[in-house]
């Protein structure tokens, strides 16, 4: 309604007309396929001129972001009022995880000692599929709030009308704000949006969270008071990823870890200065606790300093006097990180919350601990979350460059010798095992003559010393080698770090202080992963080299490449048996291996719901911590405002919480026939999916039915949407835009392609129990009832009637209408063994409120990919307009 007078007020006379024309076709269309009506709407599309059809576009994407906030408010309300009502509460809630353990038999103690062995880390990431500009999430922030306000049912109806006029200014804003960027992103502006998700989100969350935790403990434990552990840490690849993308420089990661810093510091310091007005015991009615005092007395030169600008502060008053310690002890610690040379800050962020600790328990001796329990209680789960560096970032490049830059390095140093690439991969271990053997501060290094690409490999490692001597380890997480296929890219890493001295040895004694984690990404290089890694446990430098570290060892599973490679079937099968590989053999050789998901947003990335996907890992292989990224297609929709994000961090701590209780008690091993079905399974949805892509005009056939072309050029992402320019191979072409364009054009395929045959062939292979097996397997077995949740989910967003429009654009039409029709034959068989499993008669019937929520939208999404489809036919004929390139990266945004 609201939306409906800001296009009749501030946009074209016709554009209002023209949406409620589109709107109420489609949605009859929907009701009941019209051949006329669907022909007279298309040329409805067809004639609009350039300047209607944009206005029209961003009618229809404002109506989906508005959609996306009401939703958001709407399943707030939905947990607030089942909070209401009592426990038991929603599953991946806190109180349902505390209960199953309870019901389990796990006494509080032993639910303590599991929770502190607890640690879920999302490292955010900013790859290409983010099309929200930082100025919308802000207005949809507003809009948010404003509509939170309308929900509660204390209003009377006078402020009812001032919320609504002002929710009407707000949708007035977003429709004069322009949402396609003028120009791509630099890497600078990615690590701001991301801390903007810190700062507005992920800080209220976090505090959020931890109260709900601790409420939840007391009414499944009320006997059992228990201070529990923070189990949340974060990471980030924005700033540090330098896979394919040439804008992530040195100085752009100094200043991700600089920015990082500085964010969680004056969020410290708001917070502090906060308490000051309301810790105001004064001495003059009680005395002050022994240890506060104590600790006032060691602070006495940084007192000094405090006092003589302001004489006489806070005499009487021992809390803020030692507030105002910890204040310029935090002031201090960001001038430092500015360049300012100052003493008195804090070296460790240990340091600050021991400060913020003995405050707590000084409040609780006096019998005041409820007084700013929410405010410093939560400034400590803070402290302990993000420490002074906020999130670890993790460096990462591909690993052919750091063999070139080896390469480089050693025909230097030792000219004489066999090029490092001209030798096999025996011979190449063995020569780095020898460097790394060499105490390197005495190898001399003219830099000055090495390649620019040779240095810029060089130059993340000095980053990585340059923060250790700040001072400030936590700051980097993992290097992360793409691409790893052998040992030697692994022992090629810690060469390169050897050389800046943060690994190698000093007389008999090791020492490593960077952390390798190889990610094996394509299904040939995740079936190598075990050899590879058990060839490192054994090798005489890497194993005292990780002993040295004392961290264990990270290994990252990448799920786009895997899936983009050999299709969603063989990828997830691949992915599952080798974690449960990876954990057996680190057992044998007495390694702690932590696992590092590189799922993305979407099914065919590996996405779907969080809390499901970690109690699909195989048994006994969550330890109790997990990692995975959270791409930036999915940052909106989890971490734009603290009520969702403390929802979603909550879902994925359960999840390690309910997948690590086989710490405690044995886990339930998989049953060997289900391994045997998913191995033939996997085996025909892997040749289902090769025999697609490798099919004649397969790769043509995707460029030109999809808006792939155009996503480089909409200004989402700082890196390229191919690996190597002007390469359409799909070798090239990096896994996001693969997905993307697939989604955008409707069809969805790499989450499902290749299932529905799988399915056919096992119940043919198997006609006497095939399909009651497929069937128990989906009750029983965590990882299939996931993969087959996931199918349906994107079987629903797929939608053949509107991508057939997009197929009309090939250059081959009868090429195109083959792989079309082949496209086609398998999504019906997919739906139609899915369902059976299932025991479905619609896709999603198990999720109502996902089904719900997609038939809602599908009357307004279907005329913009209409558009769309009309946009990318007339560009053909006129590839230089700039304006049609505008339209079309505005159809990409609306309908992402």
């Amino acid at each position: 309604m609201l939306l409906g007078e800001v296009l009749r007020e501030h946009a074209d006379s016709q554009v209002y007309a023209v949406v409620e024309r589109l709107r109420r076709g489609y949605i009859r269309l929907r009701r009941r396929d019209d051949d006329r009506l669907r022909q007279a709407l298309a040329g409805v599309i067809d004639r609009l001129d350039l300047r209607l059809t944009e206005q029209v576009i961003r009618a229809f994407s404002t109506y989906f972001s508005l959609v996306n906030v009401a939703e958001d408010v709407a399943m707030q309300e939905r947990r607030r009022e089942r909070l209401l009502a009592g426990p038991p509460l929603w599953r991946g809630s806190f109180d349902a995880a505390l209960r199953a353990l309870r019901d389990e038999g796990f006494a509080a103690e032993e639910a303590c000692a599991l929770l502190a062995r607890i640690r879920f880390t999302p490292v955010l990431t900013a790859h290409p599929t983010e099309s929200k500009r930082r100025i919308l999430l802000e207005g949809k922030r507003r809009i948010l709030l404003l509509l939170q306000e309308l929900e509660r049912r204390d209003r009377s109806e006078a402020e009812r009308d001032a919320l609504r006029r002002r929710l009407r200014v707000e949708i007035q804003l977003m429709w004069r704000t322009d949402e396609v960027r003028p120009g791509a992103p630099t890497v600078r502006s990615e690590i701001i949006n991301g801390l903007h998700y810190f700062e507005t989100a992920l800080f209220p969350a976090v505090e959020r969270l931890h109260r709900n935790l601790e409420r939840a403990w007391a009414q499944v434990y009320p006997d059992s008071p228990a201070r529990l552990p923070s189990m949340l840490r974060f990471g980030s690849w924005i700033g540090g990823d330098r896979d394919g993308n040439p804008h992530v420089t040195p100085e752009v990661t100094r200043e991700a870890v600089r920015l990082q810093s500085a964010t969680v510091l004056r969020a410290y310091l708001r917070r502090v200065r906060e308490l000051e007005q309301v810790l105001t015991h004064s001495t003059n009615l009680f005395p002050a606790p022994a240890p506060l005092l104590a600790s006032l007395d060691g602070d006495r030169m940084i007192l000094e300093r405090i006092l003589e600008a302001r004489p006489g502060l806070f005499e009487t008053e021992p809390y803020r006097r030692k507030l105002a310690v910890i204040e310029t002890r935090l002031e201090r610690r960001l001038e430092r990180l500015e360049g300012r040379r100052t003493v008195h800050g804090y070296a460790r962020a240990e340091d600050f919350l021991a400060d913020l600790r003995l405050l707590r328990d000084a409040l609780a001796a006096q019998g005041d601990g409820d007084i700013a329990a929410e405010k410093l209680d939560g400034l400590i789960r803070l402290a302990e979350t993000f420490g002074f560096h906020l999130a670890r970032l993790d460096l990462r490049q591909e690993a052919p460059r750091h063999g070139a830059a080896v390469d480089e390095i050693l025909r230097q140093l030792d000219p004489d010798a066999t090029p490092y690439l001209e030798r096999k991969e025996p011979s190449r271990q063995s020569l780095l095992r020898q460097w790394l053997r060499a105490e390197f501060p005495k190898v001399t290094l003219d830099r000055r003559r090495l390649s620019r690409a040779t240095r810029a490999v060089l130059e993340p490692f000095e980053v990585v010393r340059e923060t250790h001597r700040q001072d400030n380890p936590e700051a980097i997480g993992q290097y992360v080698i793409s691409m790893a296929q052998s040992t030697s890219h692994v022992l090629e890493v810690l060469f390169l770090a050897a050389l800046a001295g943060l690994a190698g040895r000093r007389g008999r004694d090791w020492f490593c202080r960077i952390a390798v984690c190889p990610l094996f990404e394509t299904i040939p290089d995740l079936a190598r992963a075990p050899k590879i890694l058990e060839q490192l446990f054994r090798d005489k430098v890497y194993r005292p080299l990780l002993d040295a570290g004392g961290a264990g060892q990270d290994v990252m599973l990448g799920y786009s490449d895997s899936c983009k490679d050999g299709g969603i079937l063989a990828s997830g099968w691949s992915l599952y048996r080798v974690q449960a590989e990876i954990v057996r053999m680190a057992d044998r050789h007495g390694v702690e291996v932590r696992l590092f998901h590189g799922r993305g947003g979407t099914i065919g990335r590996g996405g779907g719901p969080t809390h499901d996907a970690i109690l699909a890992q195989p048994p006994g292989t969550v330890r109790g911590a997990i990692k995975l990224t959270e791409q930036g297609e999915v940052l909106s929709s989890k971490y734009a405002n603290p009520e969702t994000a403390a929802y979603e961090l909550a879902l994925g701590l359960c999840g390690v919480v309910l997948a690590s209780r086989h710490l405690l008690r044995p886990a339930n091993p998989d049953r060997a026939q289900d391994h045997k079905a998913m191995a033939e399974l996997a085996a025909a949805g892997e040749d289902a999916h090769r025999g697609l892509v490798a099919s004649p005009g397969f790769v043509d056939y995707f460029y030109e039915v999809t808006p792939v072309g155009h996503i480089g050029s909409m200004h989402i992402g700082s890196r390229p949407t191919h690996r190597r320019s002007r390469d359409r191979s799909l070798g090239s072409i990096r896994a996001i835009p693969w997905v993307f364009g697939w989604s955008l054009s409707r069809h969805t395929l790499p989450a499902w392609y290749g299932i529905g045959t799988a399915l056919a062939l096992y119940r043919v292979r198997h006609p006497k129990r095939g399909l009651e097996q497929l069937r128990d397997m989906y009750r029983h077995w965590p990882f299939f009832r996931a993969l087959i949740e996931n199918t349906q989910m994107a079987l629903a967003k797929a939608d053949l009637t509107i991508a057939e429009r997009y197929v009309a654009l090939s250059e081959s039409p009868q090429r195109a209408a083959e792989i079309f029709h082949g496209i086609s034959e398998e999504y019906i068989r997919t739906c139609a063994h899915v369902l059976e499993i299932a025991d479905g008669a619609r896709l999603l019937d198990s999720q109502r409120l996902l089904q719900l929520s997609l038939s809602r939208r599908e009357p307004y999404l279907e005329p913009l990919n209409m558009i769309q489809a009309s946009l990318l036919a007339r560009i053909r004929s006129d590839p230089q307009s700039e304006a049609l390139r505008r339209a079309v990266s505005r159809s990409i945004s609306g309908i992402a």
